[in-house]
This record gives C-alpha cells, structure tokens and sequence, in this order.
C-alpha cells in the first residue's frame, strides 16, 4: 500500500459509507410509500410493482459495465458521476406528476446507484490492506443496513406528515454533501486497467439480454413473458460466445470458471437476495393492509431486520477475517431459511410480537451473511480486477432483488390478476403470501448449498 492510499483510507471509508447509506434508505423508504403512490395515482399492484423493479432493472443492467469502465478511467470519477446523477434524478421523482414520469425517475437513480456501488466496495479494497478488508467492508455493509433501518421509519414519518414525495427530497442535500467531500478529500484514483479497450459490443450484449430476461420474469405466466426470457438467454449464450474471444472481455469469466470461491460466492448471494428483497415488500403490504397499521407504525416494525444487521454487519465481517467466511455466511443463511419458514404460517390473526421477532432472526441471518460474503468475493481476486468483482457482486444482488419481485408479482397476478388490493381480495392476498414464502424457503436452501460448495476461503489464492 502507498502513503497516498494510506493517507485516503478514512475519506473513502466516508464516502462510500455516505453512499452506501442513502441509497438503501431510498429503497426502503419506497416500499413504505408505495401504498400513498398508489393511492395517489390510482395505480394497480402491478404497475405499483415497477416503482421498485424500473430502478433495480437499470441498476443490474449497468452495474457490470460501469466497473468495467471505472478500471479503466478510474473509480473515483465513475462513482462521483453515479452520485450526481442519483442526486438529479431524486430531484425529478419530487417533480412527478404522473406514474411514467415517476417510474423514468427512479429509472435513471437505478443508472446512478449502478455507478456508485460498483466502485464504493472496489475502492475500499483499493485502498485497505488484506487483513482489514473485512473489517472495513462490514462497516459498509452495516451502513447499507442502516439505511434499510431508517428508510422504514423515518420514511415512514416523512410520508406521513410531508407526504411521499419528502423521501426523494432528502436524498439532495445528502447527494449533494457526498460530491462536495469526494471532491476535496479524496485524492488520486485508481484504474489498474488502464490503457485497456472498453468492449462496448460485449456491454451491448450484455445488458439487452439481462434486461429482457428479467421484463420477461414481470411478464409470466403470460407466453409473450416466457418468449422475452427465451431470447434473453439467447442473448447470454452470444454474450459468453463472444467474451470468449474477446480481448478485452466486459465480464472477466475466467473469474467463474477458475476461481471457485468467487463462483459459489457470487451464486450464493444471487440465490440469498432472491430468496428474501421482497419479504419487506410483502410485509410492508400485509402490515398497512390486513394489520391497518400507518405507515410509520408499519416502517417501525420493519425496522427490526435492518437494526439487527447494522450492529452486526462490522463483527461479522471482522469474524470473517478470522475465520472461514463460508463457515459465517451459511450459518447465516440457515438462520434467514429459518425465519421465511416461519412466515409461511402468517395470517390476518398473527401477533404482531411474533412478526418482529422474525424480522430479528432475518436481520442477524442477513448480517452474518452479507459481510463475509463480500470478504470471500473481494478477496479471492487480483486488485486488477476489483471494480469488475464489485460490478458483479451488486449485480448479482440487483437481480437477486428484481428475482424476489418477480417471483411476487408473478404469484399476485395468477391469484388476484392486475387490480389494487381491496379488501374483498384479501384472503387471495393472503394465501400468495404464503405461497411466495414456500418459494423462499426453497430458495434459501440452495443458498446454503452454495455457500458450502464454494470451499475454504482462507487457504485460496487469488486468481
């Protein structure tokens, strides 16, 4: 490590933390207002689910690209270019005045997020030596989780008395804070690849054919949906075929294919993250609709997960630098399988107690996850290729994430069709969420047996 990176540890633990923070805030603070959008837009559950699913498309569509090209012309501009156009495009959701100017909003925030998250963890590990890695990549960890923590209550009472729209307006100040401190306190930057080609036909390939598998997912069980997904994965197969013999590949496979750590890893996190996004979706519906809950009192209930990942995302990502991390993160896994099992049960009568215990069981299953998880991933690789593994990891989040949405809105279409949720619907709402839960259950068990397949950590050497 040279005295310059030394010297920019604490400023890039800052503003990646900064940024690591006030995105998840947005996401969780959307799904508490979704009820107040729809409401105000008279939309149905289905259009209501692409308030969500428009940002985490864009988002897993850039994600591997943007890392790409932040090796190439440098992390630090990559990621402040992401904070600005965050920041702008917040600034056009205050704005909306309709459900497709809202929806092209948070669009171009899924294009901002995907610019800062693949560089924020590539740079830390720029930065920090091995052995705090963990240490550090856990306190990111725990500022996403913080974020997650505040969004459900704090958007809750901004929705309540400012309305929705206050939950957009507070990502300004905070964008704008972010920039300023990037700017002026974060010196030099890091591009180990540069000098290298952008492949721009492979990026090309690369994002049409994810995006068309994952619109075809929200187009299920319709046959127009199966056909979008099918040329989808036409479109990965001519994407692989063509990063084969690619000089500068967009997407390192040679990362999949001869380092089994960052495979399994990665599969695992892809896997845990569809098996559990949409469940504070699911809840913050179930909450304000079958509970009659505000959607404060809803957000203060669905605080608990993300509380309990924020206090122990640092230790587990400390533990994991000590000790295997495929050890911690299955342990981990096993306690989410757990909870979402005990979901499958929930009906109108459910104590409310009960719920927030659950949610505790998940936020510490998610923390002991989360943290090793990117520990065994970043540090499995040569630096050369950190802003690609960064890429990869958060798009195998993203479309874990617009999986769980999908899998959703899949189980809400066939049991209740394209209409709001009334009250006459909610026995049908009702039994799609414990089937959705089933489907997570099962899920989550293959998480576990991915995690465990990927082998030691510590005894890896990096690719």
């Amino acid at each position: 490590m040279s005295t310059e990176d030394t010297a920019n540890r604490k400023p890039a633990l800052i503003v990646t933390t900064l940024g690591a923070f006030i995105i998840p805030f947005m996401g969780s603070s959307i799904n508490i207002a979704l009820p107040s959008i729809g409401r105000e837009f008279d939309m149905d559950a289905l259009m209501l689910s692409w308030v969500t699913t428009s940002y985490l498309l864009t988002a897993a569509m850039f994600l591997v690209p943007f890392g790409r090209i932040s090796d190439l012309y440098g992390r630090k501009r990559i990621f402040l270019y992401g904070v600005l156009v965050y920041t702008l495009a917040s600034f056009l959701a205050v704005l909306s005045t309709s459900p497709l100017l809202l929806i092209a909003s948070r669009l171009f925030q899924g294009i901002g997020a995907s610019m800062t998250f693949s560089t924020g963890m590539a740079i830390l590990t720029s930065v920090y030596p091995i052995g705090e890695k963990g240490k550090v990549l856990g306190i990111n960890v725990a500022a996403v989780y913080t974020g997650l923590s505040c969004g459900p209550f704090l958007g809750g009472l901004l929705i309540h008395y400012l309305g929705w729209r206050s939950i957009f307006l507070i990502n300004i100040p905070a964008g704008l804070i972010i920039l300023f401190y990037t700017f002026y306190k974060l010196k030099g930057e890091w591009a180990e690849a540069k000098g290298e080609n952008f492949n721009y036909p492979g990026s090309l390939f690369y994002s049409l054919a994810l995006l068309m598998v994952m619109v075809g997912l929200f187009q299920l069980p319709k046959p127009f949906g199966l056909l979008l997904i099918l040329i989808g994965l036409l479109g990965m197969g001519l994407f692989v075929k063509w990063e084969m013999t690619s000089k500068n590949p967009i997407f390192q496979l040679t990362l999949f294919r001869n380092n089994r750590i960052f495979a399994f890893s990665n599969l695992a996190a892809l896997i845990h993250y569809s098996a559990t996004f949409a469940v504070s979706f699911l809840l913050s519906l179930y909450l304000q609709l079958i509970k009659g809950l505000q959607p404060h009192e809803a957000g203060l209930i669905l605080v608990s997960a993300p509380v309990m990942q924020a206090i122990l995302s640092p230790f587990a990502g400390k533990l994991s630098d000590r000790i295997d991390p495929r050890k911690v993160a299955s342990g981990g896994m096993a306690m989410t399988g757990l909870g979402l099992f005990s979901f499958i049960f929930l009906n109108e009568k459910t104590p409310l107690p009960w719920i927030i215990a659950l949610l505790i069981l998940l936020g510490v299953g998610f923390a002991l996850f989360s943290s090793p998880n990117t520990n065994a991933v970043m540090g499995s690789i040569d630096k050369k290729f950190y802003g690609v593994a960064s890429g990869v990891l958060s798009t195998m989040r993203s479309i874990g994430m617009t999986f769980s949405m999908g899998v959703v809105m899949v189980s809400f279409s066939i049991s209740m069709g394209r209409t709001q949720i009334t009250p006459a619907l909610y026995p049908l709402f009702l039994k799609s969420v414990k089937g959705t839960f089933m489907l997570f259950t099962l899920l989550c068990l293959l998480a576990i047996l991915a995690s465990l397949a990927r082998g030691p950590s510590r005894s890896s050497s990096p690719t």
